[in-house]
């Protein structure tokens, strides 16, 4: 099969598109034919330069994610069949010590014309929905529901400050946020996209690039701050400016740094206004097919900037990188 397949880290030159053997299944697994995949920054990304804090050994397939058709199954797996649409999570298993154990990164990933996977970690695409939609979806939609939903645990009628509410996470916390009932402060940095977030359902929105953040949030709340705040950026500027946004007992979730992770923290506004900081990014199975189920009703939508054939990963890469573009990159092998 074809592969794009890394034998150092670096720019994305580094991508080759080569011939590899197909996946060999052990008990438990599945194959699929990938018809999606998308390209994400810190998994792919800053794998693919050596800065995500493992090194796959070399040579290495990245890709975290995939949706696509069975191929294979392996002897004792009842619950699929040759021929089903399925998506898979990054998450495939845990390590022994308990972390999870990631798709791309521990074991050969996506961008290929066929992947592996436990079959208990993937679930049925609904009928409506395409493989991009899907793929997009399987990425983001489960860690934006249990970020609100089992994290913050949102209320109906509360604040949510979504930062960067144009990205692939971004865009369907946005979504979730209104799904569960809640008020949306899209954050963005430019007026552009900002302008998406409130096309996907925002009631307000904030260039945090232009405007004060902070100021922004305590007038649109009528001075009493945001109950919630996503930040998956970790950007030193704005991270501090949007935990200043929530008001008294606000929850600030957080699983992402790819705007730096190092940030100022004021530990006196922290605790003088009781505040709490959920650091998790593991989601649930309940919450992928939530995530899936919310979708086929056509109630949470993706963001696409570019679908580029696989043999186009070191273009689908520097796009990425740029930030140029609004909404996710898709690889169709």
């Amino acid at each position: 099969m074809k592969a794009i397949v890394i034998h150092e880290f670096g720019n994305p030159s580094v991508l080759n598109f080569e011939d590899v053997p197909q996946p060999t299944l052990e008990m438990g697994e599945i194959a699929i034919k990938v018809r999606a995949a998308t390209v994400n920054q810190t998994l792919d990304v800053a794998l693919r330069a050596g800065k995500y804090a493992r090194r796959p050994p070399l040579p290495h397939v990245l890709g975290s994610d995939a949706a696509g058709e069975v191929t294979a199954v392996a002897s004792n797996v009842k619950t699929l069949k040759v021929g089903d649409r399925v998506v898979c999570h990054p998450i495939i298993g845990r390590q022994p010590n308990g972390a999870p154990k990631l798709l791309g990164v521990d074991t050969w990933g996506t961008y290929a014309q066929f992947v592996k996977v436990p079959a208990n970690t993937v679930q049925i695409v609904p009928d409506t929905l395409d493989f991009i939609t899907a793929a997009v979806v399987g990425r983001h939609g489960p860690l934006a529901f249990t970020q609100l939903r089992d994290r913050a645990q949102v209320k109906p009628g509360e604040w949510v400050l979504v930062m960067g509410a144009a990205g692939g996470l971004g865009s369907a916390l946005v979504q979730a946020a209104k799904y569960l009932g809640a008020r949306v402060i899209a954050a963005a940095g430019s007026e552009a996209r900002v302008a998406a977030a409130i096309e996907l359902g925002a009631d307000e929105g904030i260039n945090y690039r232009s405007q004060d953040l902070t100021a922004e949030a305590r007038r649109i709340t009528g001075g009493s701050g945001v109950s919630v705040v996503l930040d998956n950026i970790g950007d030193p500027v704005t991270f501090p400016k949007a935990l200043a946004s929530l008001g008294f007992q606000g929850r600030l979730v957080t699983a992402g740094g790819h705007g730096g992770g190092n940030v100022p923290l004021d530990v006196k506004y922290l605790y003088l206004n009781v505040i709490t900081i959920f650091g998790n990014p593991i989601d649930t199975p309940d919450n992928f097919r939530l995530a899936l189920q919310v979708a086929a009703e056509g109630k949470l939508k993706v963001l696409i900037d570019k679908v580029l054939p696989l043999q186009e990963a070191r273009r689908a890469h520097e796009i990425v990188e740029e930030r140029s573009g609004i909404g996710k990159v898709v690889l169709t092998p």
